[in-house]
């Protein structure tokens, strides 16, 4: 642990000051202790605090009033919240206000110890360089699409062509890739600009609804018509209407959107009279048409109405260069509604937010970043803050062996700090031991208990392998395999 930390210890309580204070400064650390919320403040005005473990019932200020005040004052200070009554009201709302950890009396020195040990280690990691990060306005605006790689270059380029004319666009690419973003750039660089930009899905809305929202309806034209009303195209009059998942649209529907894009005219529903559609229209979908086409769920002809300007979107892993700017992007963006002080990306959340597989694309890594931010509330993004399926993701060999020494690192400091003595050290029997007994039973596990299957997936043969669940005792626990085993 650094020398150069200080820590802060509150309670009224003499006892847990002296514990505390004496356990801390064995590792070795500045510890300074205050006995109400009052004194607390004071020492937190004239020094600089790695953390404050402070009781949640003081006389005076409140340890949860403390705590808010720390925040406000030194908002990367962690406070670790200690309480005797461990009840779901203090620790929620412990949580709440931005304590780091919360921990019920009595306490373990070993859990104090590894707080600190955490929080030391989380101070290390380097605060990057703050760079101008480009957020997008209300609404639209020139720094809405977040891209540096080639194939979104690419797109930009199609965009400043496509933009100028009224021509149909089609804009393919998997959910969450930005689809309604493109349409919206088109419509912004377009001579319709100051006219309306609307947009309708039209997997969202019953298909039994989508024309009447489509085109509008007369009055008395179906039970619940009590007036007339205007549909999507007449409200897009002069600007952009955007068709959002178009694939999901039914056949009789898709030859009313033909007649518009080759007459420019509609009817509503019930009505008889010819209305004229000045509209922009550009199509959105997540499907593949030419398999819907091929199974007569898709018009070919339309989709050659629609397809005159192809815009095709890469999903988030194929634009690996874009991610960190995404991400970093997000956090410019919600930062301050989400967290309570600087936040940012640590080495191993870039490195693990580069390797995944971002099935959802940017909606994905978006709503990751907002729950990593109300997580981690200041400081580094770890990768705790993180949902669990992100760490599924395959390592290489490199990473494999990171990963492993990350694991192993606390486990030998803890091993040697508590254990050691000169002659009688037994570090490497017991963790070789410990985790071989494990590796065999799992893998055993995996294999119902099947030993030649677990030998080939070991890579050893079948009598070393029995070798070593004797010596070992390893239990077999034999179960008949499922199908999908």
């Amino acid at each position: 642990m650094n020398a150069q930390h200080k820590i802060l210890v509150v309670d009224d309580e003499e006892n847990i000051r002296w514990v505390l204070k004496k356990a801390l400064e064995k590792k070795p650390l500045i510890v300074h202790t205050a006995e109400s919320g009052e004194e607390a403040l004071r020492k937190i005005e004239e020094n600089d605090y790695l953390m404050v473990f402070s009781d949640i019932f003081l006389e005076g200020i409140s340890g949860l009033d403390l705590l808010q005040q720390v925040k406000n004052r030194r908002p990367e200070t962690k406070v670790v919240v200690m309480t005797a009554q461990d009840t779901m009201n203090n620790t929620i709302e412990a949580m709440r206000l931005g304590a780091y950890d919360y921990i019920s009396k009595p306490f373990d020195i070993e859990e104090i110890y590894a707080l600190v040990e955490k929080v030391e280690a989380t101070a290390q990691i380097p605060v990057p360089r703050a760079e101008p990060v480009p957020v997008a306005g209300p609404g639209f605006s020139v720094d809405a699409i977040i891209g540096k790689s080639r194939k979104m270059q690419e797109i930009f380029k199609t965009i400043g062509k496509a933009a100028g004319s009224d021509l149909p666009v089609l804009i393919t690419g998997e959910s969450g890739t930005g689809k309604e973003m493109v349409a919206r750039a088109l419509h912004f660089y377009s001579g319709r600009s100051n006219h309306p930009f609307i947009c309708i899905n039209c997997a969202a809305i019953a298909r039994e609804l989508l024309e009447s929202e489509l085109f509008g309806h007369e009055r008395g034209a179906f039970t619940g018509a009590t007036e007339t009303k205007e549909g999507k195209f007449e409200l897009a009059e002069g600007g952009t209407l955007f068709l959002d998942e178009i694939g999901d649209m039914e056949l009789s529907l898709q030859a009313k959107i033909l007649r518009v894009l080759q007459n420019q005219e509609f009817y509503r529903v019930g009505g008889k009279q010819a209305l004229r559609a000045d509209v922009r229209i550009i199509a959105a979908t997540n499907q593949d048409l030419q398999i819907l086409m091929d199974s007569k769920r898709f018009r070919e002809d339309l989709f050659h109405r629609l397809n005159v300007i192809h815009i095709h979107l890469p999903p988030l892993r194929e634009r690996k260069e874009d991610i960190l700017l995404l991400a970093n992007h997000f956090i410019h963006r919600f930062g301050k509604e989400l967290s309570r002080a600087h936040v940012y990306l640590s080495p191993d959340v870039e490195r693990i937010l580069q390797n995944y597989h971002w099935r959802g694309n940017i909606r994905e890594l978006e709503n990751m970043l907002k729950r990593a931010l109300v997580l981690a509330s200041s400081g580094p993004i770890l990768p705790e803050h993180l949902p669990p399926q992100v760490h599924k993701m395959e390592l290489s060999d490199g990473e494999l062996d990171q990963e492993w020494e990350n694991r192993l690192r606390s486990l030998v400091r803890e091993y040697l700090d508590l254990h050691f003595a000169p002659q009688e050290g037994h570090l490497y029997d017991q963790m070789v031991q410990a985790l071989e007994k494990q590796l065999f039973q799992l893998v055993l596990d995996r294999f119902s208990g099947k030993q030649v299957g677990a030998a080939k997936a070991l890579g050893i043969n079948r009598n070393t392998l029995k070798r070593k669940i004797d010596t070992l005792s390893v239990q077999i626990n034999k179960r008949k395999t499922s199908p999908d085993t």
